[in-house]
């Protein structure tokens, strides 16, 4: 079965002022789209057409540049769009609030640190909250790798692009701004949810 772009939870405009309409267009219909084309043309026709996304990102190192690139890009994106909604912002509550004091010491602690990640992400890339072994981590990945690639026993939980394509038209150069911004959006609710499905299934 083809891959196919995942439908988003609200309109363009819904996340303005943080995240602008034009860029959530263009980031949607063409970005995550073309992520989408490409990795059906990488796998079309071949062994690799009836193996899911999560089976793909396992074993990423023994495939062709095509699928680890645009299968990292379609999990990525469609990771991003169910962590961000128009009723994010504030802070978390409950279980996931309670592991963040417990690995980070604080919510601001948390924010420094995830914030360090995306700043420090060289050119392009992605930051992640991610659970393993029990523990949440904060980590970062180049261009469109992320946590499952390998089986590295790492479940992303929050993440945040920061390739320039996902802010460059608002924010020009200033990722700092952008990264700031991004706490605006935060669904914790759906953070929440990845925490407690990781720890159902441990």
């Amino acid at each position: 079965m083809a891959f196919e772009l995942p439908k988003l939870g609200y309109d363009y405009a819904a996340l303005e002022p943080h995240i602008d309409a034009r860029t959530m267009e263009i980031h949607y219909t063409k970005h995550h789209q073309a992520y989408v084309n490409n990795l059906n043309n990488a796998v079309t026709g071949n062994e690799l057409q009836s193996k899911s996304l999560e089976e793909l990102l396992s074993t990423v190192s023994k495939l062709p540049a095509a699928v680890r690139n645009n299968g990292g890009g379609h999990y990525n994106h469609t990771f991003f769009w169910r962590v961000i909604s128009p009723g994010g912002s504030g802070k978390p509550t409950g279980s996931i609030a309670d592991a963040i004091d417990r690995y980070f010491g604080s919510f601001e602690k948390f924010r420094e640190t995830f914030t360090n990640a995306a700043m420090t992400r060289f050119g392009s890339g992605w930051a992640w909250l991610v659970q393993v072994n029990g523990e949440l981590k904060v980590t970062s990945t180049a261009n469109q790798d992320n946590p499952l690639m390998e089986g590295a026993g790492y479940t992303p939980i929050l993440g945040i692009d920061v390739w320039e394509h996902a802010y460059y038209l608002k924010y020009k150069n200033l990722r700092a701004d952008y990264v700031k911004a991004f706490f605006g959006v935060i669904d914790w609710a759906a953070v929440a949810g990845n925490y407690e499905a990781v720890k159902g299934g441990q």
